[in-house]
């Protein structure tokens, strides 16, 4: 059976790291290994140079948004003339709709992903009542959005029932993000920390977009004091984002160590998961949270927050262990417990490596591609 060509449309794309830039890229190279082409289509907002089925076009900058860039509708040349099989949209905004109306007028279905909740960016554009109005919009939009496809991607069981929960109609596939575990493996770290001066000391850390709605404070306070047998350990920021200066000024005058250490380049995350004792993810916000399964892959396991797609996807006791929203004192607790089973909840992480690759995630992608073809 032919491997179906894909048209894609994005938002947010390379050199831009996060985890919609990372799975959209994976999934264009692994579809591309099994003999398919997947184009991708994304916002021009910095120099990168893209490969033959990467297709940059004009953008706008997102004004309540740092680094975040709208596409201008349009379909580039390249996939107009190429035979496309199916449309796959990862954003609901202006590339989005414009991929909607190339499926639309070719007539082809049209799969949609929905990786973060578009409500969740109402914080940026008001606040208060206002906040909750342009929300309620948000949501509306959303779901207006979404009903107009053949079928919706999420990467989790949680992002789901919320797709449920807020009356989307259309059909909503399971399909995770997956993990490049060739990548993403246990590696020696004595280079990392020592190019970063960490020491050898216990170390927890977070890596990733710096972005208010992630509530890293948390972890910031959850550190302030916390001694393990009378040692404290280092706390490692990685990743950059809005939030970051606001996170730098808190860490100062805490009782503890807290370093930032910036962008890290994709070849030095290995090391800096593999580096961790324990990678903290307080984000209530995540529809799978790619970041903990990376962690994972590496061996680490993670302290994450009871709420979203992290209460799925950190397994209790296996993985990594919850804590409740809010609640320092739970966080504290659940740190405190993941250092103790550390090495059980290691084995765990690299048992479960296959289940969350890459090839799995890729598998159920070409899964609901055929069934959508096929009922259209």
């Amino acid at each position: 059976m032919s491997v179906p060509t894909v048209a894609a449309f994005t938002d947010t794309y390379l050199p831009t790291v996060n985890g919609v830039t990372y799975t959209v890229s994976t999934w264009r190279e692994r579809w591309g290994r099994r003999g398919g082409r997947m184009h991708v289509v994304y916002p021009a907002a910095t120099d990168y140079d893209p490969a033959s089925t990467e297709h940059p076009v004009r953008s706008i900058e997102f004004p309540y948004y740092e680094g975040f860039h709208l596409g201008l509708p349009g379909v580039p040349t390249a996939v107009e003339r190429d035979d496309i099989d199916i449309v796959h949209a990862h954003t609901p905004f202006l590339l989005g709709l414009g991929g909607a109306r190339f499926a639309r007028r070719e007539e082809l279905p049209l799969v949609a992903s929905y990786h973060t909740p578009t409500a969740e960016y109402a914080d940026y554009i008001a606040e208060g009542r206002l906040a909750d109005a342009v929300e309620a919009v948000a949501r509306r939009y959303e779901r207006w959005y979404l009903d107009r496809t053949d079928a919706v991607v999420v990467p989790s069981e949680p992002a789901r029932e919320h797709l449920e929960d807020i009356g989307v109609s259309a059909a909503v596939e399971v399909v995770p993000n997956g993990v490049d575990t060739d990548r993403f493996r246990p590696v020696e770290t004595a280079a990392f920390r020592e190019r970063h001066d960490l020491g050898d000391g216990l170390l927890l850390g977070y890596t990733g977009r710096h972005g208010y709605e992630k509530d890293l404070g948390a972890i910031l306070d959850a550190v302030d004091g916390f001694r393990v047998d009378g040692e404290r350990p280092t706390v490692v920021f990685g990743g950059d984002g809005p939030a970051r200066a606001s996170l730098m000024a808190s860490a100062e005058g805490l009782d503890a160590d807290v370093r930032f250490l910036g962008f890290l380049d994709r070849e030095e995350l290995p090391a800096f998961y593999s580096s961790l004792d324990a990678f903290l993810f307080p984000s209530p916000v995540e529809t799978q949270g790619l970041v903990a399964l990376e962690a994972n892959a590496c061996g680490t396991p993670v302290v994450g927050v009871d709420s979203g797609a992290l209460a799925e996807t950190v397994d209790e006791g296996e993985t990594g262990f919850h804590f409740e929203p809010g609640d320092t004192a739970s966080f504290r607790e659940a740190i405190r417990w993941t250092l103790v089973d550390r090495e059980a909840l290691s084995e765990t992480c690299l048992d479960r490596r296959d289940a969350i690759s890459v090839e799995h995630a890729v598998d159920r992608l070409a899964a609901v591609y055929r069934s959508a073809m096929d009922q259209y």
